[in-house]
């Protein structure tokens, strides 16, 4: 089983950057694909970026590449997503989760953490 937790969220203006992080507990997490996710008030949850094992793939949803990075330190157990050119409507809960193969569906996610708040203001 593995145990996730966000950090690194906050209130930010349009235009500037965050980087969240997530730590995984466990000796088992380089063996999880990792994903992002967020969810605004009253929408769906919304799939961001994955990464496989290794760090050799990654995906992202149209409405982030080109503005955020995911990427991983397997040493640190440690996922991460920089977000840089953010917008309001950016705004959300941010969530890691930890799949067992490289998926955009949430429902494929075994694992969760709590999530951590972006405010994004204008």
């Amino acid at each position: 089983q593995v145990q996730l937790v966000e950090s690194g969220g906050g209130l930010v203006q349009a235009g500037g950057s965050l980087r969240l992080s997530c730590a995984a507990s466990g000796r088992t997490f380089s063996s999880y694909v990792m994903g992002w996710f967020r969810q605004a008030p009253g929408k769906e949850r919304e799939f961001l970026a994955a990464i496989s094992r290794s760090s050799i793939s990654t995906y992202y949803a149209d409405s982030v590449k080109g503005r955020f990075t995911i990427s991983r330190d397997n040493a640190k157990n440690t996922v991460y997503l920089q977000m840089n050119s953010l917008k309001p409507e950016d705004t959300a809960i941010y969530y890691c989760a930890a799949a067992h193969y490289y998926t955009r569906i949430s429902d494929d996610y075994y694992y969760w953490g709590q999530g951590t708040q972006v405010t994004v203001s204008s």
